[in-house]
């Protein structure tokens, strides 16, 4: 699969959340859409970003958008990590990691020397017609949702 840049269709999708309900691309259209991929509920990183996309939800709202989470944990994890953490957006579920693949994030990763497989933290923008605009690879989480803003 070609490696999607701006311009790319969003590949499409269609994943349980921590609520249980199943949430497809088509059900955002007319949407401006925050897609971003974290590797771990529950992980010091990914649970600043997660606080992070929530404190600012209103800021991104304003702009028109809403907010996505996705890892490989299951719904279960999702609505503990929701619920800790009080997050007001949802989070899917990709256990089979066919999106994670889809989007190109499921990658290759070293820490300590030794090389496992896992989610690279990146983020897209899809406008309102489920065309990629941007993306935001390796991301920083310090600092990350006003850069996400700032593109909106």
């Amino acid at each position: 699969m070609p490696a999607l840049k701006p311009g790319s269709p969003a590949p499409d999708f269609s994943l349980p959340t921590g609520t249980g309900e199943v949430l497809s691309l088509k059900d955002l259209k007319g949407k401006k859409i925050v897609l971003y991929f974290y590797p771990k509920d529950n992980t010091s990183g990914c649970t600043k970003e997660a606080c992070a996309f929530n404190d600012n939800l209103a800021r991104v709202k304003k702009k028109g958008a809403v907010v996505i989470g996705v890892s490989p944990d299951s719904a279960a994890s999702h609505a503990k990590f929701s619920g800790k953490y009080d997050l007001t957006f949802p989070l899917l579920s990709d256990e089979s990691k066919s999106m994670l693949k889809k989007y190109g994030v499921w990658k290759e990763k070293s820490m300590y020397g030794r090389k496992y497989m896992g989610v690279e933290r990146t983020t897209f923008i899809i406008d309102e017609k489920g065309t990629i605009t941007h993306i935001f690879p390796k991301v920083t989480v310090d600092g990350h949702v006003d850069e996400v803003l700032a593109a909106l």
